[in-house]
């Protein structure tokens, strides 16, 4: 028999994870270490339990119990255990057994397991956990089935194997339930498993979000200081619940501090804590964690400085600080955190070092950096805009960006995301996440740090390879509204958060400036949108004909958004009205109010109380549902001046479903815009530029309501199981951990059984061999060298098409030869011509975080001088893949470009669909270029391909729920 010594302690089986209440536990194998607490651990646990676990009275473990339960070998006998402050709160073994319920080893590959939860943590989504990670371990080590015997009265545990997702089947034998689980994952077990980690990670978002009592840690006993802004900050806003001051320097006979208990610990009040503010030196922060972790505070936000943005010492004290909370169950915002708000009436929190607080309104807000959380909170503030809440994260150690997307999906109070973000930790599973809350609610995000090719400092998240410009492209993908400034992110925030989303590009133009009209119109065809001619009403307009002019627009089905333009009114003594912007104000919003249901924005050029008239409200907006055309709410702004450095947004390419092309579709009931809010910009171009963003994003929700599908047809011409057999015996059984690249002859094997066939190429060493290869492929024919510095390079003379008979072949072979090098280096070969078409390239390669990316566009100067590829997510759907090939600028060319003859872009449109399920369907492959693709007028052909292949990559989004570790 193995003894634990025979197997390393797998420490990668060790976890932190989110409970269903919000709060984290560590999951890790059991060790002989552990037999105190083990023993500790079952004194704790009910009779009723205990009768559960064994079927019988058993009161207490006894020695050989105790040995038992803590010795594993980690293969065939492992024990799983659930912890919190170092303490166990439930348990999981499995015992690998034969097909007569004996203890076995491998091949055998079933096992029996069972789970014991302390019963004051039943209820919190423990066992659910524990037998996501036991299942894990297991199918690692050769078990696909789990076999439990469960009283039929421990319902609780049975409902915990029935809602797993797992293919199950039950039995009753001797009074007692026999539960069978197959390990493989399932669609419905992987939803289970998302649905619970959804759920788990916003109820500890809104944990932090919504304390009941709040202590200010490191409270200084003068005024000013970080910890006594923020308890002034706190108290300012009007905080509902009961708010403490702690100080370990304060007098022992100090009792009140600004109005609110003092105490030299948090251990020291007698009522819980939900949430503790830690503004104290970074050496003195491992105490504060401890004293707020053995008096059950729920969550921390971390003020202090001092952490992974100082170096590699400061990022193993940030490690430490995560890990040192969480073992107490606590999250954490920061450290280096600038705070966080919440403006909701039955809480109104400030734990913030922003002095004034912003109105409450219907904006999330997420930012990594607090400087642009500052400017952002300043901006929002000038413009009247509100916010739901406020998350500034710091260095983002512990809470991130997809945790508070998890809280937003659910939150009724929150109809628009912006986040401002400089790392993404996990680009797979944030992409996941956006997809589904985008589909709800618009999101919004710009992203610093685009070109640095590293994280900013203070952010320990792993470094995806891939280039900004493929993540814009699968964030756009996913719904998201990627834009490239802060001005940005706040001028479609405003626009999304208070405007019904538009059903089409059509687009009004009225006001009393010619120019300024003028400019709109320009800016309205290089956002891609559909302008009309502006209508001029003149320098000499009244409010009343800004009034009837825009009612008679939105009135208009010719329109699906109105974009309004003014200049100062000038009256007869040379001077501006100051009373006219507020009187054009209130009329805009007037015929608003009696024509809903599409988009206004206003530019306007210094006008006095115009601004102010059209943001006026009374009481707090309520967005649209979850199911209307769109959200609204206020937005975030840093500054009103025009951001000169803000990039335009490349328009999408000609010939597809984009918005200039797109047919207008009726709307879904217009949201309603109690607010009578509309948005004001500075300049033509920030308000077109928002109002593309809303048309595109509109456009993409009524897409994703009927998402594309992948054409059954295709499993026709595919042998899934076969290229698993090849792609196994091309690896080996010790496949080199840096990968391998395939042959021409493999590849093309590989390749065929996926439907896409290889021009093939026969080797040309010699004048001789040409010819040979020629007359067996036939005439025309190309000669060509496959040396790498010479490969696709015709510009050099390293590629000779059209050879009609012997004699040009043994001609071109000879200049070949005589001027680029001999054979050996150039390793000539011939290959039969191609219809001729567009030459394109089609590649997928996987990125460890990011996943599977197919990218495509033309060859050559196009895509490798250009830049000009598209990209998508695999899988991909007929959908992806046709506005795939549509979003590259060089586009045209393949839809028939100045006359010449359409290219057969059905025929593309399957080759990536093939490519993208190639590399879906196995993992190993971890790149594939084909190029060139010459897609003619009928049909493609590959003239060129390469496939490399490695051990397949690990998929934390496959794997069980855990909160990363960095």
């Amino acid at each position: 028999m193995e003894t634990p010594s025979d197997h390393a302690y797998p420490d990668h089986w060790e976890a932190d994870v989110v409970l269903r209440d919000g709060g984290t536990a560590r999951i890790r194998p059991i060790t002989t270490a552990d037999a105190q607490r083990l023993v500790s651990f079952y004194e704790q646990v009910s009779d009723e339990s205990k009768y559960y676990r064994f079927f019988a009275p058993y009161p207490r473990l006894s020695d050989r119990d105790v040995h038992r339960f803590t010795h594993h070998d980690y293969v065939d006998r492992v024990g799983l255990a659930v912890t919190v402050g170092g303490e166990f709160i439930a348990t999981v073994r499995y015992d690998r057994i034969d097909e007569r319920g004996l203890p076995a080893s491998a091949p055998a590959d079933e096992a029996e397991v069972a789970f014991l939860v302390q019963d004051a943590h039943q209820g919190r989504g423990v066992a659910s956990a524990l037998l996501e990670h036991i299942a894990a371990v297991a199918r690692e080590r050769g078990i696909r089935r789990f076999a439990a015997e469960v009283l039929p009265a421990n319902s609780k545990m049975i409902k915990v194997f029935r809602d797993a997702g797992y293919t199950q089947k039950r039995s009753f034998e001797d009074g007692s339930v026999r539960l069978t689980l197959d390990l493989e994952p399932t669609a419905e077990s992987l939803a289970v498993q998302r649905g619970r980690e959804q759920r788990a990670e916003a109820r500890s978002v809104q944990r932090l979000l919504t304390p009941g009592s709040v202590a200010v840690v490191g409270t200084g006993r003068a005024p000013g200081g970080v910890g006594r802004t923020v308890l002034r900050n706190l108290l300012g806003a009007g905080f509902t619940g009961r708010a403490y001051a702690v100080n370990h320097a304060f007098a022992e006979d100090l009792r009140e501090l600004d109005g609110v208990p003092a105490f030299r610990s948090v251990a020291a009040i007698g009522d819980p804590v939900d949430l503790a503010v830690l503004a104290v030196p970074a050496v003195r922060v491992p105490e504060a964690v401890a004293d707020c972790g053995r008096h059950g505070v729920r969550g921390l936000v971390v003020l202090s400085a001092g952490y992974a943005e100082s170096g590699a010492e400061g990022l193993e004290r940030q490690r430490e600080l995560v890990r040192h909370a969480r073992s107490y169950g606590m999250r954490i915002i920061g450290p280096n955190a600038f705070g966080i708000i919440n403006t909701a009436d039955a809480v109104r929190l400030n734990a913030s070092l922003a002095p004034e607080p912003p109105q409450r309104g219907r904006i999330g807000l997420f930012t990594q950096s607090g400087a642009i959380g500052i400017a952002l909170l300043s901006g929002l503030h000038r413009r009247g805009a509100g916010l739901s809440s406020f998350i500034s994260a710091g260095n983002r150690a512990d809470v991130s960006g997809n945790d508070i997307l998890q809280y937003w999906y659910e939150d009724p109070d929150t109809d628009v995301a912006l986040l401002y973000l400089e790392s993404i930790g996990n680009p797979r599973k944030f992409t996941r996440l956006a997809r589904r809350t985008a589909a709800l609610k618009p999101v919004v995000v710009v992203k610093g740090a685009r070109h640095s090719g590293s994280a900013p400092p203070g952010h320990a998240v792993p470094v995806t390879r891939i280039p900004d410009a493929t993540v814009s492209a699968l964030l756009r993908q996913a719904g998201v509204i990627r834009v490239d400034t802060v001005t940005e992110l706040v001028d479609a925030g405003l626009l999304l958060a208070s405007q019904p989303l538009p059903a089409g590009p059509r687009v009004a133009i009225l006001g009393n400036s010619e120019s300024l009209g003028l400019l709109t119109y320009d800016a309205c065809l290089t956002e891609g949108l559909r302008p009309s001619p502006p209508r001029d009403l003149t320098t000499a307009a009244t409010p009343e004909d800004f009034r009837a002019a825009l009612t008679t627009a939105l009135s208009d089905p010719a329109f699906d958004a109105v974009v309004v333009t003014a200049i100062p009114h000038v009256g007869e003594t040379g001077t501006a009205d100051p009373a006219n912007g507020g009187a054009v104000g209130t009329a805009l919003r007037e015929a608003v109010a009696s024509a809903p249901g599409k988009p206004v924005a206003v530019v306007h050029v210094e006008i006095g109380g115009l601004a102010e008239a059209l943001a006026a409200v009374e009481g707090s907006a309520r967005g649209p549902a979850a199911d209307a055309p769109g959200t609204t709410i206020p937005s975030t702004r840093t500054a009103d001046e025009a951001d000169e450095a803000a990039a335009p947004v490349t328009p999408t390419g000609p010939p597809a479903p984009t918005p200039e092309t797109a047919a207008p579709t009726e709307p879904p009931a217009p949201a309603p815009t109690a607010s009578g809010r509309i948005p004001a910009y500075p300049a033509a171009e920030r308000a077109v530029r928002a109002l593309a963003e809303a048309v595109r994003y509109a456009q993409w929700r009524r897409q994703s309501a009927e998402p594309g599908k992948v054409p059954e047809s295709l499993d026709e011409t595919i042998d899934q199981s076969a290229a698993a057999l090849l792609i196994e015996r091309l690896l080996g059984e010790t496949p080199d951990r840096h990968g391998v690249s395939l042959d021409a002859a493999d590849t093309g094997e590989l390749l065929g059984l996926y439907g896409i066939p290889v021009r093939p190429t026969l080797p040309a060493p010699g004048p001789d061999d040409a010819v040979a290869a020629a007359d067996r492929l036939g005439y025309p024919v190309a000669l060509k060298t496959t040396a790498p510095h010479l490969r696709h390079r015709s510009d050099l003379g390293g590629v000779r098409l059209d050879l009609a008979d012997e004699a040009q072949l043994r001609l071109a072979h000879r200049e070949l030869t005589e001027t680029l090098g001999g054979p050996a280096e150039l390793r000539p070969v011939v290959q039969a011509m191609a219809p001729r078409g567009v030459d394109t390239v089609v590649r997928a390669a996987i990125d460890a975080a990011a996943g599977a990316v197919l990218s495509f566009g033309l060859a050559g100067a196009p895509s490798e001088l250009l830049g000009d590829l598209a990209h998508r997510l695999v899988p991909a759907t007929d959908r992806d893949v046709a506005e795939q090939i549509r979003s590259i600028r060089s586009a045209p060319l393949l839809f028939g470009w100045r006359g010449s003859t359409p290219v057969d872009t059905p025929a593309l449109e399957e080759l990536l669909l093939r490519v993208s399920r190639l590399v879906d369907d196995h993992p190993e492959i971890v790149s594939v270029t084909l190029e060139p693709v010459v897609v003619a007028t009928r049909g493609l052909t590959v003239l060129g391909a390469n496939v490399r292949l490695a051990p397949p990559p690990a998929r934390d989004d496959l794997g069980p729920r855990r909160l990363p570790s960095y």
